[in-house]
């Protein structure tokens, strides 16, 4: 099983030729997600997943790595702004670390800062109501998080 966070500029060579990346918005209460597309130049808000047990959230992201063809997750680092870890941040290396060992997929983390608040700001723009936002805001999060990998990986192979 792939335990160990890869770099995202190393992620790339480990993905077979169009494997989707699944990236994760992991909160207290639930998970947003978003997928890439074959050529990993787009990221698209997906679902959001209802936190419950961990078996059972783990047994749902597996369901979805399956059925998308997904080869590699991203998943969300709430970073301080100091840039320092906190307790939200060591968290998510929990659940990154237990998830492997139930899905066996290469695992990058991308600093999330301002990715909730850069989307919320998006969507009062849009004119998004309190509830709407609510329903969205997660998996649209979770788009922010994986467009800034995928940017990230294109960069890294121009001058790679």
């Amino acid at each position: 099983m792939t335990s160990t966070p890869v770099r995202i500029e190393e992620l790339g060579a480990m993905l077979a030729p169009e494997a989707r990346l699944l990236g994760l918005d992991v909160g207290t209460k639930t998970i947003g997600l978003a997928l890439s597309d074959v050529t990993r130049s787009i990221a698209t808000p997906y679902e959001t997943i209802r936190r419950t047990k961990f078996t059972s959230d783990a047994k749902a992201l597996a369901a979805i790595v399956e059925e998308m063809e997904v080869g590699g997750l991203v998943i969300g680092l709430p970073i301080n702004f100091d840039g320092s870890e906190g307790p939200r941040a060591q968290s998510t290396r929990a659940f990154a670390r237990n998830l492997a060992r139930h899905i066996d997929l290469p695992i990058a983390f991308w600093d999330e800062r301002l990715s909730t608040a850069a989307v919320e700001r998006h969507l009062i723009e849009a004119d998004a109501t309190r509830k709407r936002r609510a329903e969205v805001i997660d998996r649209m999060a979770a788009a922010y998080i994986l467009q800034g990998a995928l940017d990230r990986l294109k960069r890294a192979g121009e001058h790679g």
